[in-house]
């Protein structure tokens, strides 16, 4: 059972110094790999240039041999609606884990805060690595006893 017996004391938020040095790295770690998936975010917008493009100057793509005609126009949709698709759901989870290391710091929301986690298992190697790491943490019973008293 964890914290064992002859654990250090807890402090004032009824948690060890080590469950809140995790929490505390948990936190900072969910904002800096919030940050990077939002700058990662922005890399299929490319798609949507290209995709625009296509549709209002069918011509621009250097062909291999002359005469040959453009990409039929639904190409120039199909990469416009992966663009905005990928553009949405990158930027949709770093603000999901963002919520997440603000939560951490309020001590908030367990349950949103695993689901985040398992949303990161999703994504190896690194946010694999958060994730299981922020299961691990919040599933002590010191930590999971802070969280309840919270509500």
């Amino acid at each position: 059972m964890y914290p064992p017996q002859n654990a250090a004391p807890l402090n004032e938020e009824g948690l060890t110094a080590k469950d809140s040095e995790h929490l505390r790295l948990l936190q900072v770690f969910h904002y800096l790999d919030a940050g990077l998936v939002a700058l990662i975010g922005l890399f299929p917008l490319v798609y949507l240039v290209l995709g625009g493009l296509m549709l209002s100057h069918p011509g621009f793509l250097p062909s291999p041999a002359r005469g040959t005609p453009p990409p039929p126009q639904f190409v120039g949709w199909l990469m416009v609606g992966l663009g905005v698709v990928g553009f949405m759901l990158a930027e949709s989870v770093a603000a999901l884990t963002l919520l997440a290391g603000l939560y951490l710091g309020q001590r908030r929301h367990r349950t949103f805060i695993l689901v985040v986690a398992g949303l990161h298992c999703l994504n190896a190697p690194l946010g694999l690595l958060l994730g299981v790491s922020t299961i691990i943490v919040l599933m002590r019973p010191t930590v999971e006893a802070r969280f309840m008293r919270s509500h």
